[in-house]
């Protein structure tokens, strides 16, 4: 086992959260005006939501591993499939962070350099920022009536055998 180990469930099910969560939205089949619909204490539509989180993880990654990710500046207006390729491509860079060492005390400027922030927080807020803006969006789904699927760990556990039934004594 390496160091990093521990970290590999949290940062894996948040890729595959989003991912499900876009691959959800795209079946749907929703309406320009339902991809429109906010609800209090949201960011946005759906789809700018999804940008927004699938934004800012990459931008919080390229800090952490120091490695480009230029769809976090792209001017493009995304579509499910842009958002799903964009998700996939910082989950293959989460992949090669999680490989090398990792110092969550290295210190990395923030606010146009005028704070400090250690990488164990960038990676805290990573975490809770998708979680946070994943919950609106499935708050937005269910006032349009239609459930939302599960994205918690536990669904994702089961989809990757993180969970299984033991036999019956």
């Amino acid at each position: 086992m390496g160091h990093n180990d521990v970290l590999r469930d949290p940062i894996r099910h948040n890729n595959w959260a989003t991912k499900s969560l876009i691959r959800f939205c795209r079946d749907q089949r929703l309406t320009a005006e339902q991809l429109e619909v906010t609800g209090v204490g949201t960011f946005g539509g759906i789809v700018a939501t999804l940008d927004h989180i699938v934004r800012c993880d990459g931008s919080y990654l390229r800090r952490i591993a120091d490695r480009p990710l230029d769809f976090v500046d792209s001017e493009a207006a995304p579509d499910f499939d842009l958002l799903e390729q964009w998700n996939d491509e910082a989950g293959v860079v989460w992949e090669a962070f999680l490989d090398g060492p990792i110092d969550p005390e290295r210190v990395l400027s923030v606010d146009n350099n005028t704070r400090g922030s250690r990488v164990g927080i960038f990676i805290a807020q990573a975490i809770n920022h998708a979680n946070h803006h994943r919950e609106q969006v499935c708050a937005i789904l269910t006032g349009l009536g239609i459930e939302p699927p599960d994205i918690q760990a536990w669904e994702y556990a089961w989809e990757t055998e993180r969970i299984w039934d033991l036999p019956a004594n």
